[in-house]
Protein backbone atom coordinates (compact mmCIF):
# COMPACT_ATOMS: atom_id res chain seq x y z
CA UNK A 1 0.00 0.00 0.00
CA UNK A 2 1.16 3.49 -0.82
CA UNK A 3 1.21 6.16 1.87
CA UNK A 4 1.07 9.40 -0.02
CA UNK A 5 -0.03 12.31 2.16
CA UNK A 6 -1.53 15.64 1.31
CA UNK A 7 -1.55 18.36 3.95
CA UNK A 8 -4.09 21.15 4.23
CA UNK A 9 -3.44 23.93 6.73
CA UNK A 10 -4.64 27.29 7.89
CA UNK A 11 -3.69 29.44 10.88
CA UNK A 12 -5.59 27.15 13.29
CA UNK A 13 -5.24 23.56 12.05
CA UNK A 14 -3.16 21.29 9.90
CA UNK A 15 -4.66 18.05 8.56
CA UNK A 16 -3.12 15.14 6.68
CA UNK A 17 -4.97 12.77 4.36
CA UNK A 18 -3.50 9.56 2.94
CA UNK A 19 -4.42 8.35 -0.54
CA UNK A 20 -4.66 4.81 0.87
CA UNK A 21 -8.32 4.63 1.84
CA UNK A 22 -8.53 8.43 1.39
CA UNK A 23 -8.11 8.30 5.16
CA UNK A 24 -7.74 11.28 7.49
CA UNK A 25 -4.48 10.60 9.34
CA UNK A 26 -3.95 13.69 11.44
CA UNK A 27 -5.55 16.84 12.82
CA UNK A 28 -3.12 19.10 14.67
CA UNK A 29 -3.67 22.54 16.10
CA UNK A 30 -1.01 25.27 15.94
CA UNK A 31 0.43 24.12 19.29
CA UNK A 32 1.10 20.70 17.72
CA UNK A 33 -1.55 18.85 19.67
CA UNK A 34 -2.82 15.77 17.82
CA UNK A 35 -6.54 14.94 17.85
CA UNK A 36 -6.65 11.83 15.62
CA UNK A 37 -5.50 8.48 17.02
CA UNK A 38 -2.11 7.56 15.55
CA UNK A 39 -2.90 3.90 14.83
CA UNK A 40 -0.75 2.05 17.34
CA UNK A 41 -1.50 -1.58 16.33
CA UNK A 42 -1.39 -2.69 19.97
CA UNK A 43 -4.85 -1.10 20.22
CA UNK A 44 -6.15 -0.41 16.68
CA UNK A 45 -4.20 0.02 13.48
CA UNK A 46 -6.31 2.70 11.82
CA UNK A 47 -6.95 6.44 12.11
CA UNK A 48 -10.31 7.37 10.53
CA UNK A 49 -11.24 4.86 7.81
CA UNK A 50 -14.20 5.31 5.47
CA UNK A 51 -16.50 2.28 5.50
CA UNK A 52 -17.86 1.25 2.07
CA UNK A 53 -19.83 -0.50 0.58
CA UNK A 54 -20.95 -1.93 3.93
CA UNK A 55 -20.79 -0.77 7.53
CA UNK A 56 -19.92 -3.40 10.12
CA UNK A 57 -20.14 -7.15 9.58
CA UNK A 58 -22.31 -9.34 7.38
CA UNK A 59 -23.91 -12.48 8.83
CA UNK A 60 -21.39 -15.23 7.95
CA UNK A 61 -19.54 -12.54 5.90
CA UNK A 62 -22.00 -13.19 3.08
CA UNK A 63 -24.60 -11.15 1.20
CA UNK A 64 -26.81 -11.72 -1.83
CA UNK A 65 -27.57 -9.73 -5.01
CA UNK A 66 -29.84 -11.06 -7.79
CA UNK A 67 -29.73 -14.54 -6.27
CA UNK A 68 -25.94 -14.71 -6.24
CA UNK A 69 -23.88 -14.89 -3.06
CA UNK A 70 -20.89 -12.64 -2.41
CA UNK A 71 -18.48 -12.28 0.49
CA UNK A 72 -17.16 -9.12 2.14
CA UNK A 73 -15.04 -8.56 5.22
CA UNK A 74 -16.16 -6.16 7.98
CA UNK A 75 -16.58 -2.54 6.79
CA UNK A 76 -16.00 -3.40 3.13
CA UNK A 77 -12.97 -2.78 0.91
CA UNK A 78 -12.63 0.98 0.30
CA UNK A 79 -10.52 1.57 3.43
CA UNK A 80 -7.88 -0.83 2.07
CA UNK A 81 -7.62 0.54 -1.49
CA UNK A 82 -5.52 3.30 -3.02
CA UNK A 83 -7.58 6.27 -4.18
CA UNK A 84 -6.77 8.64 -7.01
CA UNK A 85 -6.33 12.36 -6.28
CA UNK A 86 -8.90 14.32 -8.29
CA UNK A 87 -8.24 17.87 -7.09
CA UNK A 88 -6.63 19.82 -4.29
CA UNK A 89 -6.26 23.48 -3.43
CA UNK A 90 -5.29 25.27 -0.22
CA UNK A 91 -8.39 24.23 1.74
CA UNK A 92 -10.12 21.36 -0.12
CA UNK A 93 -9.10 18.05 -1.60
CA UNK A 94 -10.95 15.24 -3.35
CA UNK A 95 -9.98 11.61 -3.90
CA UNK A 96 -11.85 9.02 -5.91
CA UNK A 97 -12.09 5.25 -6.20
CA UNK A 98 -13.62 3.67 -9.28
CA UNK A 99 -14.91 0.12 -9.48
CA UNK A 100 -12.65 -2.32 -11.30
CA UNK A 101 -12.38 -6.07 -11.88
CA UNK A 102 -11.23 -6.58 -8.28
CA UNK A 103 -14.17 -4.72 -6.73
CA UNK A 104 -16.74 -6.16 -9.17
CA UNK A 105 -15.82 -9.69 -8.07
CA UNK A 106 -16.76 -8.75 -4.48
CA UNK A 107 -19.44 -6.13 -5.11
CA UNK A 108 -21.38 -6.36 -8.40
CA UNK A 109 -21.92 -2.67 -9.14
CA UNK A 110 -20.03 -0.13 -11.24
CA UNK A 111 -19.47 2.92 -9.02
CA UNK A 112 -17.34 5.98 -8.34
CA UNK A 113 -16.72 6.82 -4.68
CA UNK A 114 -15.40 10.32 -4.06
CA UNK A 115 -14.15 11.40 -0.63
CA UNK A 116 -13.42 15.06 0.06
CA UNK A 117 -12.01 17.13 2.91
CA UNK A 118 -12.54 20.85 3.41
CA UNK A 119 -10.71 22.83 6.07
CA UNK A 120 -12.45 26.00 7.32
CA UNK A 121 -11.23 27.64 10.52
CA UNK A 122 -11.32 25.03 13.29
CA UNK A 123 -13.61 22.69 11.31
CA UNK A 124 -13.06 19.87 8.83
CA UNK A 125 -15.94 18.87 6.59
CA UNK A 126 -15.70 15.28 5.37
CA UNK A 127 -17.67 14.81 2.14
CA UNK A 128 -18.85 11.66 0.35
CA UNK A 129 -20.19 11.29 -3.17
CA UNK A 130 -21.28 7.82 -4.33
CA UNK A 131 -22.17 7.62 -8.04
CA UNK A 132 -23.95 4.68 -9.62
CA UNK A 133 -22.32 4.01 -13.00
CA UNK A 134 -24.35 0.82 -13.44
CA UNK A 135 -27.52 0.01 -15.34
CA UNK A 136 -29.33 -1.19 -12.20
CA UNK A 137 -30.19 0.27 -8.80
CA UNK A 138 -27.14 0.12 -6.55
CA UNK A 139 -27.43 -0.77 -2.86
CA UNK A 140 -24.71 0.24 -0.44
CA UNK A 141 -23.83 1.62 2.97
CA UNK A 142 -21.21 4.20 3.86
CA UNK A 143 -19.89 5.30 7.23
CA UNK A 144 -17.16 7.11 9.11
CA UNK A 145 -14.88 5.65 11.78
CA UNK A 146 -12.71 8.51 13.13
CA UNK A 147 -10.77 7.78 16.31
CA UNK A 148 -9.98 10.65 18.68
CA UNK A 149 -7.57 10.75 21.58
CA UNK A 150 -9.13 11.11 25.01
CA UNK A 151 -8.17 14.70 25.91
CA UNK A 152 -6.63 13.92 29.31
CA UNK A 153 -5.98 10.19 29.16
CA UNK A 154 -4.56 8.73 32.37
CA UNK A 155 -4.12 4.94 32.20
CA UNK A 156 -4.28 4.68 36.00
CA UNK A 157 -7.80 6.12 36.39
CA UNK A 158 -11.17 4.86 35.21
CA UNK A 159 -12.57 8.23 34.14
CA UNK A 160 -12.25 9.13 30.46
CA UNK A 161 -14.25 12.34 30.27
CA UNK A 162 -17.70 12.38 28.71
CA UNK A 163 -19.72 12.57 25.55
CA UNK A 164 -22.21 15.42 25.31
CA UNK A 165 -25.03 14.31 23.00
CA UNK A 166 -27.28 16.67 21.04
CA UNK A 167 -30.25 16.32 18.72
CA UNK A 168 -31.02 18.97 16.11
CA UNK A 169 -34.45 20.49 16.63
CA UNK A 170 -36.86 21.50 13.88
CA UNK A 171 -35.53 25.05 13.84
CA UNK A 172 -31.93 23.81 13.59
CA UNK A 173 -30.89 24.43 17.19
CA UNK A 174 -29.08 21.69 19.11
CA UNK A 175 -30.86 20.31 22.16
CA UNK A 176 -29.29 17.97 24.74
CA UNK A 177 -30.46 14.37 24.40
CA UNK A 178 -31.89 13.34 27.78
CA UNK A 179 -32.37 9.62 27.07
CA UNK A 180 -30.28 7.43 24.80
CA UNK A 181 -31.54 4.17 23.31
CA UNK A 182 -28.98 1.77 21.88
CA UNK A 183 -28.45 -1.80 20.72
CA UNK A 184 -25.38 -4.01 20.94
CA UNK A 185 -23.43 -6.39 18.75
CA UNK A 186 -24.03 -10.04 19.63
CA UNK A 187 -23.00 -12.99 17.44
CA UNK A 188 -20.56 -12.88 14.49
CA UNK A 189 -20.23 -9.11 14.71
CA UNK A 190 -23.94 -8.65 14.00
CA UNK A 191 -26.54 -6.64 15.91
CA UNK A 192 -29.03 -7.94 18.44
CA UNK A 193 -31.97 -5.77 17.36
CA UNK A 194 -34.39 -7.45 19.78
CA UNK A 195 -32.85 -5.96 22.91
CA UNK A 196 -32.91 -2.18 23.13
CA UNK A 197 -31.11 -0.61 26.09
CA UNK A 198 -31.81 2.79 27.57
CA UNK A 199 -29.49 5.22 29.31
CA UNK A 200 -30.39 8.43 31.06
CA UNK A 201 -28.14 11.22 29.75
CA UNK A 202 -29.08 14.27 31.83
CA UNK A 203 -28.18 17.48 29.96
CA UNK A 204 -26.94 15.17 27.20
CA UNK A 205 -24.04 13.91 29.29
CA UNK A 206 -22.77 10.35 28.92
CA UNK A 207 -19.78 9.80 31.25
CA UNK A 208 -17.03 7.68 29.69
CA UNK A 209 -15.04 5.16 31.70
CA UNK A 210 -12.75 2.21 31.03
CA UNK A 211 -15.85 -0.02 31.07
CA UNK A 212 -18.25 2.00 28.84
CA UNK A 213 -17.49 -0.22 25.82
CA UNK A 214 -17.08 -3.56 27.61
CA UNK A 215 -19.87 -4.95 25.39
CA UNK A 216 -18.34 -3.56 22.17
CA UNK A 217 -19.81 -0.63 20.23
CA UNK A 218 -22.98 1.19 21.23
CA UNK A 219 -25.20 1.36 18.12
CA UNK A 220 -27.61 4.29 18.14
CA UNK A 221 -30.36 4.35 15.52
CA UNK A 222 -33.33 6.47 14.41
CA UNK A 223 -31.36 9.72 14.15
CA UNK A 224 -31.45 10.20 17.90
CA UNK A 225 -28.15 12.10 17.86
CA UNK A 226 -26.97 14.90 15.54
CA UNK A 227 -23.83 15.99 17.37
CA UNK A 228 -21.37 14.43 19.83
CA UNK A 229 -18.90 16.52 21.81
CA UNK A 230 -15.99 14.73 23.49
CA UNK A 231 -15.21 16.49 26.77
CA UNK A 232 -12.29 16.22 29.13
CA UNK A 233 -12.73 14.99 32.70
CA UNK A 234 -12.99 18.65 33.70
CA UNK A 235 -15.83 19.21 31.23
CA UNK A 236 -13.83 21.12 28.62
CA UNK A 237 -14.83 20.44 25.00
CA UNK A 238 -12.04 18.79 22.99
CA UNK A 239 -13.55 17.75 19.67
CA UNK A 240 -17.06 17.44 18.21
CA UNK A 241 -18.61 15.51 15.35
CA UNK A 242 -21.81 16.79 13.70
CA UNK A 243 -23.86 14.75 11.21
CA UNK A 244 -27.32 13.84 9.90
CA UNK A 245 -26.91 10.08 9.64
CA UNK A 246 -29.61 7.55 10.57
CA UNK A 247 -27.17 5.64 12.78
CA UNK A 248 -24.19 6.33 15.01
CA UNK A 249 -21.60 4.00 16.43
CA UNK A 250 -19.56 4.81 19.54
CA UNK A 251 -16.63 2.53 20.29
CA UNK A 252 -13.33 1.97 22.00
CA UNK A 253 -11.69 -1.49 22.10
CA UNK A 254 -13.12 -3.52 24.99
CA UNK A 255 -10.79 -4.40 27.85
CA UNK A 256 -7.67 -2.73 26.42
CA UNK A 257 -7.70 0.61 28.29
CA UNK A 258 -7.16 2.27 24.91
CA UNK A 259 -6.30 5.99 24.80
CA UNK A 260 -8.91 6.81 22.16
CA UNK A 261 -12.62 6.65 21.37
CA UNK A 262 -14.44 6.52 18.02
CA UNK A 263 -17.46 8.64 17.06
CA UNK A 264 -18.89 7.03 13.93
CA UNK A 265 -21.67 8.57 11.81
CA UNK A 266 -23.13 5.79 9.67
CA UNK A 267 -25.48 5.53 6.71
CA UNK A 268 -25.93 1.87 7.56
CA UNK A 269 -24.85 -0.68 10.14
CA UNK A 270 -23.96 -4.36 10.48
CA UNK A 271 -26.49 -7.05 9.68
CA UNK A 272 -28.93 -8.01 12.35
CA UNK A 273 -28.04 -11.48 13.65
CA UNK A 274 -29.29 -14.28 11.44
CA UNK A 275 -30.06 -12.05 8.43
CA UNK A 276 -29.90 -14.01 5.18
CA UNK A 277 -32.07 -11.87 2.89
CA UNK A 278 -30.96 -9.97 -0.23
CA UNK A 279 -28.85 -6.81 0.02
CA UNK A 280 -31.80 -4.58 -0.86
CA UNK A 281 -33.59 -5.83 2.29
CA UNK A 282 -30.64 -5.23 4.61
CA UNK A 283 -31.30 -2.87 7.55
CA UNK A 284 -30.32 0.74 6.82
CA UNK A 285 -29.26 0.16 3.22
CA UNK A 286 -29.12 3.04 0.72
CA UNK A 287 -30.33 2.86 -2.87
CA UNK A 288 -29.08 5.01 -5.73
CA UNK A 289 -30.62 4.81 -9.22
CA UNK A 290 -28.53 4.34 -12.37
CA UNK A 291 -26.67 7.52 -13.30
CA UNK A 292 -27.52 9.15 -9.95
CA UNK A 293 -25.38 10.09 -6.95
CA UNK A 294 -25.71 9.93 -3.16
CA UNK A 295 -24.04 12.85 -1.39
CA UNK A 296 -23.48 13.34 2.33
CA UNK A 297 -21.03 14.93 4.73
CA UNK A 298 -20.19 15.32 8.39
CA UNK A 299 -18.12 17.90 10.26
CA UNK A 300 -15.34 17.59 12.83
CA UNK A 301 -14.68 20.65 15.00
CA UNK A 302 -11.74 20.98 17.37
CA UNK A 303 -11.58 23.25 20.39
Amino acid sequence: KTHDMITLKNDILSIKVDRHGAELWSIRDHSGREFIWQADPAFWKRHAPVLFPIVGSLWDKKYRVDGKEYSLEQHGFARDMDFHLVSSDENTLWYELKSDAETLAKYPYAFTLKIGYKLTGNKIQVMWDVSNNDGKTMYFQIGAHPAFYYPDFNPDTEERGAFRLYKRGENGEMKPLETLKYILISEKGCADTEHVYELETPEGKLPLTTSTFDHDALIIENQQVSKVVLESCAGEPFVSVEFETPALGMWSPAGLNAPFVCIEPWYGRCDRKGFTGPLDEKDLVNAVAPGQSFRASYTIEVF
